[in-house]
């Protein structure tokens, strides 16, 4: 079977989850972190997919308020604390994406923490998406691009889609041939807007505290089926 080498998930569906169930607000999220993300990273790992992408914080989820922010970071360290070990036993190397300049600092240590001490792993690249959005990272990598342009002598006639990627924040990453997007909703709200050129987009009504091994599999087994020539 045909499996993409870069699956790349869009966590959405969490606060709706709870609601359904009549549960607090941020239920949806803890069963998201501390259960849906470590069986499809246990899954990755089973089928040898040596990359997976979850989009967990947007640059837009700012604007629900402090309240809403304070929680979800709270909730954050919580996870890093319980689960560092954890993923560092699985082979798990820690990959982040997105504008981490504007997190809390202790966040920014946490994570950087847990990069710097799973640098060495290969058996999967996570990379967390976090404070990201598609527009603002393209928007960064220009302003990175221009800042070159002052500071090297770069020649801009030499400038291409490769040169381009190199200022993203994905440049260390390949494409996702797969872009996934449980809750309901058929966008993907401006992630990886240069990436997903070419990834089959697969949305589902399944929320992702829901989404676990089995789902995925289900969406394997569609990919399989979907013929990619990319443009040839």
């Amino acid at each position: 079977m045909t499996l993409p080498r870069h699956i790349a998930i869009i966590a959405d569906g969490n606060r709706r989850w709870a609601k359904l169930k009549n549960l607090p607000e941020f239920s949806g999220h803890e069963h998201a972190v501390r259960v849906t993300m470590e069986s499809l990273v246990d899954r990755c790992i089973d089928l040898k997919i040596p990359y997976l992408t979850f989009w967990v914080f947007s640059t837009e989820n700012w604007r629900r308020g402090k309240t809403w922010v304070d929680r979800y970071f709270k909730l954050l360290r919580s996870f890093f604390n319980e689960n560092v070990d954890k993923y560092q036993k699985k082979g798990a190397k820690l990959n982040l994406i997105g504008d981490l300049t504007k997190l809390p600092p202790d966040i920014k240590k946490s994570l950087e923490d847990w990069r710097q001490k799973s640098k060495d792993n290969q058996k999967i690249t996570v990379t967390i998406a976090i404070n990201y959005g598609g527009r603002d990272e393209i928007l960064r990598a220009i302003k990175k691009f221009v800042n070159e342009l002052r500071t090297t002598n770069y020649e801009l006639e030499k400038f291409s889609e490769e040169n381009f990627s190199n200022f993203l924040d994905t440049h260390d990453l390949p494409d996702p041939d797969l872009l996934i997007r449980p809750g309901g909703h058929s966008r993907f709200s401006g992630f990886m807007l240069y990436q997903a050129a070419y990834a089959q987009l697969y949305f589902t009504a399944t929320l992702f505290p829901d989404f676990d091994a089995g789902q995925l599999d289900k969406v394997l087994d569609w990919y399989a089926k979907q013929q990619q020539n990319l443009g040839k």
